[in-house]
């Protein structure tokens, strides 16, 4: 419990903030429902992210305290800041001209003017991750080095003929049955943005097995051990784990503000349970789990692909996440009951 104090404390002062800033813009009402947005968004975040809590602790359990320190204090105001608070206001600077300053002062002044600006690209914007997310799941499903396998059946006969060209393959239809239900002004924009989703998760991956690469040869001492570059090596990682995130919040909501929030008491538990999974040596005591938030990245991008034409309620988009999360977790119990020798 003591590692996941200080999420619990801001956990408190956020969702404090999220009701204040809900009830200052509409009411009681108004308050319990970014209250319960905040919720799922940070739910969502940490079953998104669990992936990225078992790599960061794969390789920070080498490194020394300070260096430890340094990563799950700076890299976290850089993960909640940067990737949470400044991506998506980019998103609607690019869509109006103006300036970050002139967009975060519309956006807390003004956020129905930010919500119209932000609607106004919403197609561009659920192409663009619907095509992200859908290859983060796809090469999940396809990875022929995994050998757990939640749904038997299923996951074994994918992942016999899957490989990441037919990811991009399935994406990019995707992308193109998704151009198909917009208006026919719009169908160049959503092209376009699907297509460099695509391109982002190609560079992403590339770039990091490149660093992979290097780590494992003459800079593996500087990764593993602990440094400036093995800091920068985490933090290129960790945005690229976090993107999907950041990406499936516009699913949920267009409100800046409630993202950040969300998305940040999500990062934090998603800290406490890299420094738990350090501390304890437990990443494989629930085997199903990263199966289980997979599938709610992969659902997740069904939804914004649908999101284009069809209104997708904010219920169902989050429960669907947390639905698979809390189905793999008890699988995962019950293995463990099962097979209490090889858990063990």
């Amino acid at each position: 419990m003591k590692h996941f104090r200080i999420s619990i404390l801001v956990t408190i002062i956020l969702m404090g903030l999220a009701g204040w800033w809900g009830f200052e813009h509409g009411g009681w009402r108004a308050a319990l429902t970014a209250l319960w947005i905040t919720g799922v968004l940070g739910v969502m975040e940490v079953s998104l992210s669990f992936d990225n809590a078992v790599v960061n602790a794969s390789v920070l359990k080498d490194w020394n305290p300070f260096w430890q320190k340094l990563f799950l204090t700076v890299g976290i105001l850089v993960a909640v800041f940067g990737m949470r608070l400044v991506f998506p206001l980019a998103i609607v600077a690019v869509a109006t001209g103006l300036n970050m300053f002139q967009v975060w002062d519309m956006a807390t002044t003004t956020p129905a003017e930010y919500s119209r600006h932000l609607m106004s690209v919403h197609e561009e914007v659920a192409a663009f991750g619907g095509s992200f997310l859908l290859l983060v799941f796809l090469n999940f499903l396809f990875d022929e080095e995994k050998d757990v396998h939640w749904i038997h059946w299923f996951e074994e006969k994918v992942g016999k003929y899957g490989t990441e060209s037919l990811a991009i393959l399935l994406t990019l239809l995707a992308v193109f049955a998704c151009v198909q239900l917009v208006p026919e002004a719009k169908q160049y924009s959503v092209l376009y943005a699907g297509v460099t989703g695509t391109a982002i998760y190609v560079g992403v991956g590339w770039l990091s097995s490149i660093l992979e690469k290097e780590g494992h040869d003459e800079t593996g001492k500087v990764v593993a051990g602990g440094s400036l570059g093995g800091f920068l090596y985490l933090e290129v990682l960790d945005a690229s784990f976090s993107f999907d995130g950041v990406i499936g919040a516009f699913a949920i909501t267009s409100d800046v503000v409630i993202i950040m929030l969300g998305l940040a008491i999500g990062a934090m538990y998603v800290r406490s349970l890299t420094v738990y999974l350090v501390h304890k040596g437990t990443l494989d005591e629930f085997i199903y789990l990263e199966h289980g938030a997979h599938y709610a990245i992969g659902i997740l991008a069904v939804i914004m692909f649908s999101s284009v034409k069809y209104h997708i309620p904010e219920w169902f988009t989050g429960l669907s996440g947390v639905a698979f999360i809390v189905v793999s977790l008890w699988s995962s119990l019950k293995y463990k009951k099962l097979h209490p020798v090889e858990s063990e």
